[in-house]
Order: C-alpha cells, then sequence, then structure tokens
C-alpha cells in the first residue's frame, strides 16, 4: 500500500508540474531570452568600449609624436579632435593636452581652455584643479593678484592636491604686484606646511628674503 501512494503522489507531483510549465512556460522563456540578450549585449558593449579606448589610446600616441617632433598646431588640432569623440579618460587628456600645445602660440587662448576645462564638473575635480593651476601659470605675469587670488584661493586650501603650486604662484603674484602682506602670508603658509616640497620651500625663503622686513611697533 505504502508503494501504491508514492506512485500516486508521484503522478499528481507530475500532473501538477505539467500544468504549471504549460502555464507559465511561456514566461520562463522569454526571462532565459532576455537572460542571454543582456549577456549579449553587455558583452558586446565591454568589445565596442574597449575598441574604442585602444582606437583612442592610438590617435593619442600619434598625437604625442606630432608634439615631440614640434608640430603643435598639428598636435593641437590631433588633440582636439580626439577629444571630440574619445571616451571621458582619454577625453580629458586631450583637452589637458590640447590646451597645452595653444600655450605655445597664444597663451590667453591657452588659459581660456583650461578655465574651460576647470568649468567642466564631468573631468573630476582634481582635474579641475590641475587645469586652474595651468591656466594661472600662463596668466601669472600679466594679471592682477585679485584675479589670482579669485583662480587659486580654494585650490590653496590645506589637503588639495595642488595646494602647493597654488600658493606658490599667490605669493608670486601678490609679490609682484606689490602686495608684501599677502606676499608674506603665503610664504608663511608655505613654511608651515610640513608637507611643502624642498624645492618650493627654497624658492620660497629665496622670496622671503627679497621683502621688506616687518616694521616694529
Amino acid at each position: 500500500m505504502s508503494e501504491l501512494f508514492d506512485e500516486v503522489d508521484e503522478e499528481v507531483r507530475r500532473e501538477q508540474l505539467k500544468k504549471l510549465w504549460d502555464k507559465y512556460s511561456i514566461y520562463f522563456i522569454a526571462l532565459m531570452v532576455l537572460i542571454v540578450a543582456a549577456v549579449g549585449g553587455w558583452r558586446g558593449y565591454q568589445f565596442l568600449e574597449a575598441k574604442k579606448s585602444a582606437e583612442a589610446g592610438a590617435a593619442f600616441e600619434k598625437a604625442v609624436e606630432l608634439s615631440e617632433q614640434d608640430k603643435h598646431a598639428e598636435a593641437e588640432k590631433a588633440f582636439t579632435e580626439l577629444a571630440a569623440r574619445a571616451p571621458s579618460g582619454y577625453r580629458t587628456l586631450a583637452l589637458l593636452r590640447a590646451a597645452a600645445e595653444a600655450a605655445a602660440r597664444d597663451p590667453k587662448a591657452a588659459a581660456k581652455m583650461y578655465d574651460d576645462i576647470a568649468a567642466d564638473r564631468s573631468v573630476g575635480t582634481e582635474w579641475q584643479d590641475l587645469a586652474k593651476i595651468r591656466s594661472a601659470g600662463l596668466l601669472l605675469d600679466g594679471t592682477s593678484y585679485a584675479d589670482m587670488q579669485q583662480r587659486l584661493e580654494a585650490s590653496a586650501a590645506a589637503g588639495s592636491t595642488f595646494r602647493h603650486s597654488a600658493r606658490e604662484m599667490l605669493a608670486l603674484s601678490a609679490w609682484r604686484n606689490g602686495d608684501t602682506a599677502a606676499a608674506r602670508k603665503w610664504l608663511d603658509v608655505i613654511a608651515e606646511d610640513g608637507e611643502t616640497p624642498p624645492g618650493l620651500r627654497s624658492r620660497a625663503e629665496a622670496l622671503q628674503a627679497l621683502l621688506p622686513p616687518v616694521a616694529k611697533s
């Protein structure tokens, strides 16, 4: 009797599974098709992105070669064209290199290109800060301390990646524009930062020596 009941139970289970399959098989098959399509689509996307990256890398190397051959106008054009179509990483590098090539012919135009990068939130904060530093470096000799302060004060804050360069340029700008108090302020900040690079520390000490002595009260 026990074996008979087991056979009946097994038959009932088979009948229930058949009914479930008849009712839901179309959904199961559709789900499997979607999974296969999704996996295939993802693999295809990965392949295309890898291909784009490889093509961008090759184009970037060619543009670098033009720069090394002193063909700066051609290099600038190549980097600009690459930035218009490259994946995000190469796009940012190409924009920075295009601005660097432009600096050879027109520093103010190059500074504007760096300013555009600095204003582009999609490139990331560190790249934005680097662009600010590069732009300020091109304008240092011909702009006011107030302009440099507006450009670089945030980048000179503690913990900023490029704070050392920003502080040095602010000190130089203040000195060249006759603002001794501001120059001394930034030189003190440089001196007090234990992570200031030795070369920068030496330059700051040399500039400090050029400042008039503090008047005694």
